[in-house]
């Protein structure tokens, strides 16, 4: 029997500081090193983890890297999404940490949804024409082999950041960014409208890439796991699943991906605290054969703070406004 532990767990903007600037990094690694060893991962998806440079040496997850040192994770190696010309994105990379071999693994960025193009109506100076609504973030898969004793029996893991619902500028409308003054209530709502176009866009890909995946093995064993922000009756999670109650479609029904929060019980199913309320933003959705394995999930959210109160701020509450997920499942 092999039992594989899977988490996720949004770090958030997990970085080195400058010096003199509160948190530190040590300060943030002191609180946050007990959270990684209590996952027990074999499998971790990272997201929010910045890189880090130093001369002649290409950037990378220095950081994280200090982070997971004497825990389990410990020198695992790392799978992440990467710009064109360079090894790590300076901000909010997706990471997969694992000792299990990692067969391939691919990012897709607008590979299987085309950029939307919309006319912005409250942009000033007016738009021209149609702009690109492109996502900000790639999504990350890797196909690793849960049993080296027995090849092939593959596990493809997908872990994403989804656009938050913060709104994307619009020109000429944000008097203050830092604060989130807008000039006009239309101009807020249309930059929420491209935010959700953005994280549906990103669905849709998720989605596309499942398909894909089932086309060309109806048996394939897939995980989409990350930070959605959104929760799970939301249109994002929602079309990530493609439930049969939406398809309407019985025949669809091996292609669900199955949210093992569900077995949670529902006062404690939550990742973030926002305004007095929890919300389950951060998700693990499975193919309906991994539930044959399935064992019971954890959210390690004891600690979490509200994260919109005036007085939380990362100074206050270094450790990360997410609360970590983690799946078990045992392979005969």
């Amino acid at each position: 029997m092999t039992q594989i532990r899977i988490a996720t767990f949004n770090l958030e903007n997990f970085d080195e500081t400058a010096a003199g600037a509160r948190p530190s990094l040590a300060e943030r690694i002191t609180l946050m090193k007990p959270q990684i060893t209590r996952l027990r991962a074999d499998i971790a998806c990272f997201q929010e983890v910045h890189g880090q440079e130093r001369p002649g040496q290409p950037r990378a997850l220095l950081a994280l890297k200090e982070l997971l040192t004497g825990t389990n994770l410990d020198g695992a190696p790392m799978v992440s999404t990467k710009p064109e010309t360079d090894a790590v994105f300076d901000m909010r990379n997706l990471v997969i940490a694992t000792h299990l071999p990692v067969i391939k693994h691919q990012q897709l960025k607008n590979d299987l949804v085309a950029e939307p193009r919309y006319q912005r109506l409250t942009a000033t100076p007016p738009d021209a024409g149609p702009v690109s609504i492109g996502v900000e973030r790639p999504i990350l898969h890797a196909q690793i082999d849960i049993d080296h004793a027995e090849p092939g029996r593959l596990l493809h893991v997908i872990t994403v950041h989804l656009k938050s619902k913060l709104p994307t500028d619009i020109p000429g409308q944000v008097i203050d960014s830092q604060k989130g003054i807008w000039r006009t209530a239309d101009s807020r709502a249309e930059g929420s409208f491209l935010s959700s176009m953005k994280r549906m866009s990103q669905a849709l890909e998720v989605r596309r890439l499942v398909d894909q995946i089932l086309d060309d093995d109806p048996d394939a064993r897939i995980i989409v796991t990350g930070d959605f922000n959104a929760e799970p009756e939301e249109v994002p999670v929602l079309a990530i699943c493609g439930n049969v109650e939406d398809t309407n479609n019985g025949d669809l029904a091996s292609r669900v991906l199955v949210p093992v929060e569900h077995t949670i019980p529902n006062e404690a199913r939550y990742t973030l605290f926002h305004h007095g309320r929890g919300e389950m933003i951060d998700h693990m959705l499975v193919t309906r054969n991994l539930l044959a394995h399935y064992r019971g999930s954890e959210i390690h959210n004891e600690i979490l703070h509200d994260d919109s109160i005036a007085f939380a701020t990362d100074i206050k509450y270094p450790e990360s406004d997410h609360a970590p997920v983690v799946a078990t499942f045992d392979f005969a």
